[in-house]
């Protein structure tokens, strides 16, 4: 049978690379994803790339409205729940229609009970699977590990969340800075919230500590996909990789407070790219099925972050936890304080004396944690 043009071409085509994950990564709402993730979207269909919006936001916002009106749009799908009607991104919709490109924002967003997944970045994955490129977008105070410490800048609890994982299948990542000046600005004009509910905004996450944090937090995350990019790059040139690599272990309990315990270890492992393990001792004080229920939430916490968990069981806890930094060749060790006087001092200080008598010569941190 003669093939067609279409078929020969079909055949000898370069079999394409597995599907490129960029992200568009801000500080804060109004600093710019979407609108950069809009722009490169019509720059590559005016290359003509197949490019479609699976599923774009404007909040009211009318440059964006704009952008968003010069591509194609898969439609949403519609589901009712509790009564009422909501549309989500139709995942089956992309994947059938199978464009080069889908312009994918929000990654944190929680799909509505009745999607295919539970969270968007799981739609992400499955389009990526199909090998479309995804264009995505998400503010920095959705990092899983970073929610602990960004409430405790802002007051403000974060209610949707990534996992630190997605952030590292990420292929190519996008900082949109703009300065805290203009974005106050921004808000004040009306361009991010209307103007009723921009006020109460700068007088509360807005406010230019936060931002800046916030601002410095992102600047971090960037820093540290770049580094793995370049490892990565150095180690398929076959180039010199160091033959000592740092491990950071945090030593975590079922107290509640542990977590931010746990994030604050992660974030140091991260930053000098350091293996990351959390240590749990039973030395049979939390029989209490809601200490086990707690304990189990910290664990999967931490495994959430990248975390190795080890268990341990003995009497003496400072004794264990040795034991499992000369095994496992631990570098650094985080320990939390929140016994602040009296008797409780005496015996934390007495295990931390017991710890560094046992332990390899290895750096020690004491970090203040809230009690809960």
């Amino acid at each position: 049978m003669t093939k067609t043009p279409e078929q020969w071409l079909e055949e000898t085509a370069p079999e394409k690379k597995e599907a490129i994950f960029k992200l568009f990564l801000g500080y804060a709402p109004g600093v710019g994803k979407t609108y950069n993730m809009l722009s490169e979207g019509i720059r590559r269909a005016s290359r003509g790339e197949n490019v479609v919006a699976g599923l774009v936001e404007t909040h009211g916002r009318k440059g964006i409205a704009e952008l968003a009106a010069r591509l194609d749009h898969v439609p949403r799908r519609k589901l009712n729940y509790k009564g009422a009607s909501f549309e989500e991104m139709d995942v089956d919709a992309i994947v059938a229609r199978k464009p080069q490109v889908a312009l994918i924002d929000e990654l944190a967003h929680t799909n509505i009970e009745g999607s295919k997944h539970r969270k968007r970045y799981d739609d992400v994955f499955e389009v990526l699977k199909a090998g479309i490129d995804v264009l995505s977008t998400v503010n920095v105070q959705h990092v899983e590990s970073l929610t602990p410490l960004v409430q405790q800048i802002t007051g403000v609890p974060v209610r949707e969340t990534i996992p630190d994982w997605v952030m590292q299948r990420v292929n190519e990542i996008v900082l949109v800075d703009l300065t805290p000046e203009a974005l106050q600005t921004r808000m004040r004009r009306g361009d991010i919230y209307p103007t009723d509910r921009a006020e109460r905004a700068l007088g509360n996450f807005f406010r230019p500590a936060n931002l800046m944090s916030l601002r410095e937090l992102a600047l971090e995350q960037v820093t540290r996909a770049v580094d793995r990019s370049l490892e990565s790059y150095l180690e398929q040139e076959g180039a010199d990789q160091p033959t000592v690599r740092e491990s950071i272990a945090v030593c975590t309990s079922s107290n509640p407070a542990a977590q931010y315990l746990i994030a604050r270890a992660a974030r140091m492992a991260q930053r000098i790219n350091a293996e990351f393990y959390v240590i749990y001792v039973d030395i049979g004080v939390d029989e209490l099925p809601e200490n086990q229920r707690t304990l189990a939430q910290n664990l999967r916490f931490a495994e959430s972050l990248g975390a190795k968990a080890v268990r341990a069981k003995g009497k003496n806890a400072a004794e264990e936890v040795a034991k499992v930094v000369r095994e496992r060749h631990i570098t650094q060790v985080v320990f939390g304080r929140s016994a602040q006087s009296g008797w409780r001092r005496y015996l934390y200080l007495s295990a931390i004396h017991k710890f560094l008598r046992d332990a390899p010569n290895i750096d020690v941190h004491i970090v203040t944690q809230e009690v809960k």
